[in-house]
């Protein structure tokens, strides 16, 4: 497998498409609320809020970094398995993140004593990403 040859603009849309979805999935027009309620933040406590908003560029970096890296190894994957096709792109998704990524986040949430709405917001918008990237990747050659 040569890694030139590899879609590099797809593996940056698919990227930049997950932060996207990450600022409408956590926001007021979708999972800002309950993911406040269930984190137990107060949207109502202006300067907490503002800390929050301040503080959150690395977070932003951070995860943009970790979205390359999954869409990078879900090219990887995808190129690997000769997927060609969006429904074979979709599927192979469904099942990575089914596999690997609900499992581990569902680890953690029970250790760490997390709600199970709070699981099924995060685990959910994972969801969405890697089908996101699935399709981009699967496609776009």
């Amino acid at each position: 497998m040569h890694m030139h040859s590899l879609n590099w603009l797809a593996i940056l849309v698919a990227a930049v498409s997950t932060m996207i979805l990450g600022f409408l999935w956590y926001s007021p027009l979708l999972f800002a609320k309950p993911w406040a309620r269930e984190m137990g933040h107060d949207l109502n406590d202006k300067a907490k809020m503002d800390e929050m908003r301040k503080s959150a560029g690395p977070a932003y970096a951070g995860s943009f970094v970790a979205s390359l890296l999954s869409a990078f190894t879900l090219a990887l994957i995808l190129h690997g398995m000769r997927a060609e096709s969006l429904h074979f792109g979709l599927m192979a998704s469904f099942h990575i993140w089914l596999g690997f990524v609900a499992t581990v986040q569902f680890t953690g949430a029970l250790f760490a004593k997390q709600s199970m709405k709070l699981f099924a917001i995060n685990t959910c918008y994972q969801l969405v990403c890697y089908i996101i990237m699935g399709a981009i990747l699967s496609v776009w050659k």
